[in-house]
């Protein structure tokens, strides 16, 4: 079971994570802006489920799967962001998932 509150630490982590995938996103817009809208929104859906009072972990769960699914293709030509993703995948997985 996820715990009530996210600590303040995992709130600061979870935010640098978001930051530095938001700048990946802006660059991927330049390609594939409908990609980038899609990652951001399971990114937002994410961390949105982790910091709520009462987090349901099975949306959690679902919203994480979904995020990591939407970069996959991204592999060869987006390295980086693939990478910020299963950082951000691990941090609200340290939450509890």
């Amino acid at each position: 079971m996820l715990p009530a509150m996210v600590d303040e630490k995992k709130k600061a982590e979870l935010g640098q994570h978001l930051s530095l995938l938001r700048a990946e996103l802006e660059e991927l817009a330049r390609t594939n802006a409908d990609r980038a809208k899609t990652i951001a929104g399971f990114a937002e859906l994410s961390a949105h489920e982790a910091t709520r009072p009462q987090p349901h972990p099975e949306l959690l769960e679902l919203s994480v799967t979904g995020l990591r699914k939407s970069v996959q293709e991204f592999e060869v030509t987006h390295p980086r962001l693939v990478e910020i993703v299963g950082s951000l995948s691990a941090v609200l997985s340290g939450v509890g998932l």
